[in-house]
């Protein structure tokens, strides 16, 4: 009786477990503030890291990396590494680890002038990504989930003088407040097949947000209007494609290369535009100007390249140590919002990861279970504003195995991931300096399933 009902309450546990996750995702955006960061009016918005919380502990190399107890959405390639015990004999899938990964992010990001001591702060938190993945047999997976790829939360002001765009006379003093918001998102599904060394795979989702941006001037001498505003807010959405390749290299019986690669094409997003542009007189009536509903265009979202390697070493019985490194790519220079380019450019940026799963010995401690990395990366970044913003970062992680105290299903296996990671974006030659410190924390949750129960 034990076993035949063993795997309802396996199934009853995951859903509980994937439940209070999606709960605790739909509350974690509310409660901290806003990001506030003028970099974020260019593009879509901040771009979130495109990795789990796994990577980003290693410097978010991915490229070339592969895990059969978390899923690398970058590349899905790796998704024909998930974990399938096969029967000695015959060969035939025996049961698959089912993964199901859920991370959040909480963020602290400091901006200062060169030369000026003042600086703001923010503290906030959002969501990352939600992922399942699914072993089809030993060298085929499945993966699907949600994931956020841009972030728009900003309201920052100035006061200084108005002047004639075409002229530069002067027109005016007066306050300008920049605001904005929204986000972009992808839900995808991607296999990955392996044959023999060489696996490839593919990524198709539906990529969807909006952006909202608005402008208020207030003068304070006119006489007839004191304020104008402009806002615009477009929404779009359109199917995404992605994909990838790794290929494994034994070099010894305890040395294996990978190399890999990954990305996108660029690609035409559908989108929709509203626009209002109004002032408002002294007495607080307001004139709209302008008011343009459903303006259809087209946003060009950029290609996207990453090649890299990892070479890992096995350490003792159950230990290994991983090294790898990525050249990413974005071909932001032909970005495109409405026909109209941006501040933005073509970008690279160069990243290096470490990870070390100690050898498991009988009686040996916590810490030894526990899994180690570390990275950096550095770069431009692809906005450009007056000059070239330098992006250099380093991140730590660990991998801490939870407990399973549920003998009806030993065969479940919890990780908890965190990532810390300190970025810093420009230097005093730009306008504005930033500093992010960034904690990520990855739930992964797997289980044995498809296992065929034998009754003695």
């Amino acid at each position: 009786m034990p076993l035949a009902n063993s795997m309802p309450l396996r199934k009853k546990s995951l859903l509980f477990r994937t439940g209070c996750s999606l709960l605790f995702l739909c509350f974690i955006s509310p409660i901290f503030a806003q990001e506030n960061s003028p970099y974020a009016r260019y593009g879509l918005g901040t771009t979130l890291p495109a990795t789990n919380v796994v990577n980003r502990g290693m410097g978010s190399i991915a490229a070339a990396y592969a895990d059969p107890l978390s899923i690398n959405f970058s590349n899905p390639a790796s998704y024909s590494r998930f974990q399938v015990t096969t029967e000695p004999k015959s060969g035939k899938p025996l049961y698959g680890r089912v993964l199901f990964d859920v991370g959040i992010n909480i963020e602290n990001k400091t901006l200062r002038e060169p030369d000026n001591a003042q600086k703001f702060s923010s503290s906030y938190g959002s969501f990352s990504h939600v992922q399942l993945g699914l072993p089809l047999n030993k060298s085929w997976g499945l993966s699907f989930g949600l994931r956020q790829l841009n972030r728009i939360s900003y309201k920052v002001g100035e006061t200084g003088a108005i002047t004639d765009a075409a002229t530069g006379a002067f027109i005016d003093s007066g306050y300008t407040q920049y605001s904005g918001n929204g986000g972009t998102f992808l839900p995808n599904i991607g296999t990955g097949i392996a044959i023999k060394n060489l696996s490839l795979g593919v990524n198709v989702g539906y990529l969807f947000g909006r952006r909202e941006y608005s402008t208020t001037r207030t003068l304070y001498d006119t006489a007839d209007f004191k304020t104008a505003l402009y806002d615009a807010e477009a929404s779009y959405g359109d199917l995404f494609f992605s994909g990838g390749a790794q290929y494994r290299i034994k070099l010894n019986g305890k040395t294996t290369l990978t190399l890999g690669v990954s990305g996108n094409l660029k690609q035409d997003i559908s989108a929709t535009n509203n626009i209002n542009r109004a002032s408002i007189g002294v007495a607080g009536d307001s004139t709209f100007v302008n008011r343009q509903r459903d303006i259809k265009g087209t946003i060009i979202y950029p290609a996207s390249y990453t090649g890299g390697f990892v070479l890992e070493h096995q350490v003792g019985t159950n230990g290994s140590f991983v090294f790898g490194t990525d050249l990413m790519r974005n071909e932001w220079s032909s970005y495109r919002y409405f026909d109209a380019p941006d501040s933005v450019r073509d970008n690279w940026q160069l990243r290096l990861g470490t990870q070390l799963r100690p050898d498991l010995k009988a009686g040996s401690g916590y810490f030894s279970n526990v899994t180690y990395r570390a990275g950096f990366y550095f770069g431009p970044d692809y906005i450009h504003v007056g000059r070239e913003l330098p992006v250099y970062g380093i991140s730590f992680g660990l991998g801490l195995p939870v407990a399973n105290y549920n003998r009806l299903s030993p065969g479940q296996f919890t990780m908890v991931n965190v990532a810390l990671e300190y970025e810093k974006r420009g230097n005093n030659t730009n306008v504005l300096k930033e500093n992010l410190f960034r904690l990520s924390i990855g739930l992964n949750f797997s289980d044995l399933w498809f296992n065929k129960r034998r009754y003695e």
